[in-house]
């Protein structure tokens, strides 16, 4: 498996037979002693998706939370609180409601990730967002993902960026 197409549909399969309410409450235990994280107040994660972490477990910590949302070809930054009213995407991703803001105040971005390798590279969904957002950000960057998606190498490109920390089960 060279390509990253090939590696996306394995990883999908993978991520199917975990159980990742348990791998969840693992990981979020783990970031919330980071502390990149307990440092951290202006905080982007994602809102998961069936088959991935659950970062909403993070929601009731004192900390500002972001969610990106796609506009053209960029990610903007949007404030979320635990219960903002989110819309589905073209992409199948719950998105918030909110007006952007400065992505310059992020102290840190949870980036998700279908495989992550032993260089803290990522293999994403293939958009290519997060890694053009990354490249203009100065903010710190984790990968929460469980442990068996975690590979040797992956397939880089010019354009991909590497995160600062991977955290798994």
């Amino acid at each position: 498996m060279e390509n990253k197409t090939d590696l996306r549909i394995w990883a999908k399969s993978i991520r199917k037979e975990l159980d990742l309410s348990q791998k969840s409450t693992v990981i979020v235990e783990k970031i919330k002693n980071l502390d990149a994280y307990k440092y951290a107040n202006n905080i982007m994660l994602y809102y998961p998706k069936r088959y991935e972490i659950d970062l909403t477990l993070l929601l009731d910590d004192s900390k500002n939370f972001y969610l990106p949302r796609v506009c053209g070809e960029n990610m903007e930054v949007c404030p979320y609180k635990k219960g903002d009213a989110l819309n589905i995407s073209d992409f199948k991703v719950c998105e918030p409601c909110t007006h952007p803001v400065n992505p310059e105040i992020l102290d840190l971005v949870i980036v998700p990730a279908l495989l992550v390798d032993k260089f803290n590279y990522r293999l994403g969904y293939g958009g290519g967002f997060y890694d053009r957002f990354l490249a203009n950000i100065q903010a710190k960057t984790v990968i929460l993902i469980a442990k068996e998606l975690v590979v040797e190498n992956l397939p880089i490109e010019d354009f991909d960026v590497s995160v600062d920390f991977v955290i798994t089960d």
